[in-house]
């Protein structure tokens, strides 16, 4: 069976984790474990420190594989996230994360990084809800859900929900905050994701869909 590690930033992306990327996974014998960003605070942290954490547990255990699911938005210079700069210089956003995840591989160790799948979530995990309106009325009870016209105006306007921008007005986590009253984002976060489903998600968000298909096409 494959072993795969993905460190995650926050308790929410690991619940996404363990409640629906686990289930996915194990019909294809994919073990998954995945601890959150040590001494984080549910943050990301700089580079240095979450390096570390990367080439230690690939030492550890010789034949897992290890990944991220960290956010775009909130990372800033001052974590000194290899390439930085030069990526700010990058407009189109995929390109960007691009330049980005293979200037974190360079950075491992060169006898480890082949067992290293960067990946950087354009813009936040929860970008990936926006798929379905239909999913948000099934789960959402309907007084909580006081946000609609907004909920319908982000999903019909963002065909791709990763594109869903990151500033504090308008980040997916942001919008969630208006359109759901009393929003949880670990409790309802991870019911909206399963009830959308990952063939749904994947199709609508292109580099989630090519970060799980890296992790698929692991070759022991």
């Amino acid at each position: 069976m494959k072993r795969i590690v993905i460190i995650c930033e926050g308790e929410t992306e690991q619940e996404f984790c363990d409640k629906t990327l686990t289930n996915h996974f194990q019909s294809m014998e994919i073990f998954l474990h995945a601890p959150r960003i040590k001494h984080s605070n549910g943050g990301i942290v700089r580079w240095d420190r979450l390096k570390k954490q990367i080439e230690t547990t690939l030492r550890e255990d010789r034949k897992a594989y290890v990944t991220l699911l960290i956010d775009y938005y909130g990372l800033y210079e001052k974590y000194q996230f290899p390439g930085w700069t030069e990526a700010q210089t990058i407009v189109n956003k995929t390109d960007r994360m691009r330049f980005l995840e293979t200037q974190m591989q360079l950075d491992i160790d060169e006898d480890l990084r082949y067992r290293f799948i960067p990946y950087i979530q354009l813009h936040e995990f929860e970008g990936l809800l926006f798929c379905d309106v239909d999913v948000f009325k099934q789960v959402i009870p309907q007084e909580e859900l006081v946000g609609m016209q907004e909920l319908v105006e982000v999903i019909s306007g963002n065909p791709n929900p990763e594109m869903i921008n990151n500033s504090p007005e308008t980040s997916p986590s942001h919008r969630l905050l208006r359109i759901i009253k009393g929003y949880n984002k670990i409790v309802y976060g991870n019911i909206i994701a399963e009830t959308i489903g990952i063939e749904t998600i994947r199709t609508k968000c292109p580099r989630f869909n090519e970060w799980l298909t890296q992790i698929e096409n692991i070759v022991e």
